[in-house]
């Protein structure tokens, strides 16, 4: 018995101590003697490109965030799917990223049943500028959401888009 007790203590011990955090290793001196003056030139603001990094800081601060699961469609534009109020909204954005409105009469979705065998299936109609589902969604968000754009009403139908969407909140 008091051999397994020395044996937990050591094998905890050594846990310990391999979890300890090494140190960070110093970057080098750039700044020594050792640096010639011919090295050290001074900056050109053309060479560097300072210019063109204020483009593209612009460039990526007009560039607008869809909200939720960011879905790219075949046609250039983009589909953004969040949970919002428990259920199920899909919008829809243009090549630019901005909102533009639905152009399927609804859209089905089908995801895993945490709490019981199956798939929840809702129908996700016209609500504003988006698609909105009737049947909430239970947490956890980590799952796989199939969804099939349909265009046309009742047995005429038709599903033109179709996707498979990683889904994580």
């Amino acid at each position: 018995m008091k051999r397994l007790a020395v044996f937990v203590a050591v094998f905890f011990a050594a846990g310990l101590i391999q979890a300890q955090p090494q140190p960070a290793a110093k970057p080098a001196d750039t700044s020594s003697a050792t640096a010639k003056p011919a090295d050290l030139k001074p900056a050109d603001p053309k060479a560097t490109g300072k210019a063109g990094a204020k483009k593209d800081e612009k460039k990526k601060e007009e560039e607008p965030k869809i909200p939720g699961v960011t879905i790219p469609r075949a046609n250039g534009g983009f589909l953004g799917l969040e949970v919002v109020n428990g259920n199920y909204k899909l919008s829809f954005y243009d090549k630019k990223k901005k909102p533009t409105k639905v152009d399927v009469t609804r859209a089905t979705a089908r995801w895993p049943n945490p709490r019981a065998p199956g798939d929840n299936r809702t129908v996700l109609n016209v609500s504003g500028t988006a698609l909105v589902g009737a049947k909430p969604v239970v947490p956890p968000y980590n799952f796989n959401v199939y969804l099939t754009l349909l265009q046309g009403e009742g047995d005429e139908a038709k599903a033109v888009e179709s996707y498979v969407v990683a889904f994580h909140n």
